[in-house]
């Protein structure tokens, strides 16, 4: 039988909530005031579990206070009722509601995420607020984002670039920008994510809907699953059915991350899937070790990332000293540099993508 208006229209309603359940979302952790600044990435408000190990710094990640349940059931009410294509439509977000009155094509995006996500829809953005420790466009987008003039950087948002570029269409997430929401809705419609990071699927789905494109979006996304689950048949076929560990290790300034499972790559993780060692099987974004605690890092591989400049984290001093040299994965030559803006800082499909080719390349050849 035909699917009636009604039908349809409830389709449309629950694109972001039904169309992305390829993957399991269980829930959001807490994020920290700038993914890529001194307190980068999502953590959450829950205590430091045991299983993170005596000693190791959990709380100082787990920021923000959010429910992880109540934010993926606001996110189920974002979107619109508008048929694909057809404008003026209204787009329901995070801090409410946003008429578009006809195809944005000057968008300014206030985040790395909705960097790659409007890229990958195929549009370039007039505008981007860069992180603060790598204020140019990362070298996976470069051939296809076009040149955007910079506005300021995602913890220091210049509104009056913003403004001058006259944009149509305002992107980012209520957790970075909200102190500058009202200012923003009054440069353009304006639409907001509750936050960046783990939820990065919903966050594709929001972001194309101003645009049209919900379509294009959810079959990137079922692109992006059939591709991790061909490489975790592949790894489970070649292991017996036990698939290597894996410790996604970060550099930064003054702190050294094991990403846990409510992070960009621990999702992406999930969803192969490739397993971690218990110490990051929490639900927070990442747990906290001290250079004299990077033997907790041991897995069968570790891959690292650095954010900003390696002199600027101590990445050397550890990579040369002896308590490294000690680890498993590095005996074994399983423990490899990744590059930190699509591992950490992606936040989007591509970057995702992106991850999924380096993984392969490793674990499923």
């Amino acid at each position: 039988m035909a699917p009636t208006s009604a039908d349809r229209t409830s389709s449309r309603r629950t694109f972001l909530a039904a169309g992305l359940t390829g993957g399991a979302v269980v829930g959001l952790g807490g994020l920290l005031t700038a993914c890529g600044s001194s307190g980068s990435g999502s953590g959450g408000g829950a205590a430091a579990s045991p299983s993170a190990g005596a000693g190791v710094n959990q709380k100082s990640v787990t920021q923000g206070g959010d429910d992880y349940a109540t934010v993926v059931e606001k996110m189920k009410g974002f979107g619109t009722d508008a048929a694909a294509g057809v404008f003026p439509r209204t787009v329901r977000h995070a801090m409410g509601s946003a008429v578009i009155p006809k195809k944005p094509v000057r968008v300014v995006v206030l985040d790395t995420g909705e960097l790659d996500n409007v890229v990958a829809l195929g549009i370039q953005p007039v505008g981007v607020a860069y992180t603060d420790g790598s204020k140019t466009m990362p070298a996976y987008l470069k051939a296809q984002a076009g040149t955007p003039a910079s506005v300021g950087t995602i913890s220091s948002l210049n509104l009056e670039a913003i403004a001058a570029l006259k944009p149509d269409l305002i992107l980012g997430s209520q957790l970075r920008a909200q102190d500058q929401y009202a200012a923003l809705s009054k440069i353009a419609p304006t639409v907001f994510s509750i936050r960046p990071g783990y939820p990065w699927k919903e966050n594709f789905a929001l972001n194309a809907t101003p645009f049209g494109l919900e379509a294009e979006a959810g079959a990137q996304l079922a692109a992006y699953r059939a591709a991790a689950k061909e490489i975790g048949a592949k790894v489970s076929a070649s292991t017996g059915g036990k698939p290597p560990a894996i410790t996604p290790l970060r550099f930064m300034p003054g702190k050294i991350r094991l990403y846990a499972e409510l992070s960009f790559i621990g999702t992406l993780l999930a969803d192969i899937p490739l397993p971690q060692p218990k110490i990051e099987q929490v639900k927070e974004l990442a747990v906290e070790v001290s250079a004299e605690q990077i033997d907790k890092a041991d897995a069968d591989w570790v891959f690292y990332g650095v954010y900003g400049s390696p002199s600027s984290t101590g990445q050397d001093a550890v990579l040369g000293g002896a308590l490294w040299k000690t680890l498993g994965a590095v005996k074994a030559g399983q423990a490899r540099p990744v590059a930190d803006e699509t591992w950490f800082l992606g936040l989007g499909v591509m970057a995702a993508n992106a991850v999924l080719k380096d993984l392969q390349g490793f674990v499923a050849p």
